[in-house]
């Protein structure tokens, strides 16, 4: 099976990613067939047409339902438009046809926290971690999500955090605001273990965990 990763992408350009997209759509009016389906759909995608995104994939998908980078495609832009549960589906899929990408189960960590799963999500982290020792946004994610601060170590606040009085979405966006991004994890994923379904409490723990890893959602 072909890797599924893809090339990361040159510092976006209008211009340059316009053009892009036109060269895509005059390959795929020629020859319907051409997989070049895939690589529209994510510029789609990355320029926040969603939903010609997602059926662009998905007719594609139609024809080559085994071609696993556009599978990956369209599990990014499920996510993307927050469909969490069809997002995970076409990742299991990859998933059962290549059980080692490490790209798959970034992606499969990243679904299930948002899922509010934060078990689902450790574990795919851990996985990708072993997959791909280098992997230190996965380090540093699966650092905040385990919420097990080390004996001895704990600050002012750490020891206040014991005390689930102070785990609340206020409290934790406070440590966001200040600075205390594990903190702040420490709070949301004490929230999103409560319940799952807590849409302030996913979102707090995605806000910490990008101001971790210094990127924005893409």
């Amino acid at each position: 099976m072909g890797e599924l990763t893809t090339p990361d992408p040159a510092p976006y350009d209008e211009s340059t990613t316009t053009a892009a997209i036109r060269r895509y759509e005059d390959r795929l009016a020629k020859d319907p067939a051409s997989l070049a389906f895939a690589p529209l759909a994510d510029l789609y995608r990355k320029t926040g047409r969603i939903a010609e995104a997602v059926a662009l994939c998905r007719e594609g998908l139609r024809h080559v339902p085994h071609y696993m980078t556009a599978r990956l495609v369209l599990a990014k832009t499920l996510l993307a438009a927050g469909d969490f549960d069809a997002a995970l589906a076409e990742l299991n899929a990859i998933r059962a046809a290549s059980p080692l990408d490490v790209q798959c189960h970034r992606l499969l960590a990243e679904v299930q926290r948002r899922r509010g799963d934060i078990d689902a999500s450790v574990q795919h982290l851990e996985m990708a971690v072993k997959l791909d020792p280098s992997d230190r946004d996965s380090r540093a994610a699966l650092r905040l999500l385990r919420v097990a601060p080390a004996s001895g170590s704990e600050g002012g606040v750490a020891r206040v955090l014991r005390d689930d009085t102070f785990a609340t979405v206020t409290f934790g966006t406070i440590c966001l605001e200040q600075g205390l991004i594990e903190e702040a994890a420490d709070v949301f994923t004490r929230l999103v273990k409560k319940d799952p379904a807590d849409p302030r409490a996913r979102d707090g723990l995605d806000r910490a965990l990008r101001a971790k890893s210094g990127r924005k959602r893409g």
